[in-house]
């Protein structure tokens, strides 16, 4: 795959970060729910989740395009680790069932965010690979022999 559709596919699952959002949504989450907590995290989600659509967006101006795929891993990243030190300050577990409906989000879509995260600034920091130039292969289609008629034994 190259890093143009990798990116890509990354920048697609991030758009759906608005899903964050639900925290700040009354009768989704629990009226306990701590609001600095939420408030953050919702609209952390939603800033990194507007800049993935940009990414796709602009696929075609490659600039802008690179620019918003590094704004995007980096406020998204920053919004992942920041809303884990909210939660622990606000010993978040204790009151995990606050989240109601909002629990899929940090159990399952927020690790799968931050492995792809990661796997994103690997592509955007590895060495691009070389092209090879290579010389036509000896024996190759352009050097054969002419081809057998048909009921003629090939050689």
């Amino acid at each position: 795959m190259d890093r143009v559709a990798a990116q890509r596919a990354i920048a697609t699952l991030n758009s759906f970060r608005f899903f964050g959002l639900v925290f700040i949504l009354p009768g989704v989450v629990g009226p306990h729910l701590p609001t600095s907590f939420a408030t953050y995290a919702a609209y952390g989600d939603f800033a990194t989740g507007v800049l993935a659509m940009l990414a796709l967006l602009t696929v075609r101006v490659r600039p802008l395009f690179w620019l918003f795929v590094v704004a995007f891993n980096i406020v998204g990243i920053v919004d992942i680790l920041l809303d884990y030190y909210h939660a622990i300050q606000l010993n978040l577990p204790a009151k995990a069932g606050q989240l109601g409906a909002g629990y899929v989000i940090p159990i399952i879509y927020v690790p799968l965010l931050m492995i792809t995260n990661v796997v994103a600034f690997y592509f955007l920091l590895r060495p691009k690979p070389r092209s090879k130039i290579t010389a036509p292969r000896p024996g190759g289609a352009a050097q054969q022999g002419p081809r057998p008629r048909a009921g003629q034994p090939s050689s």
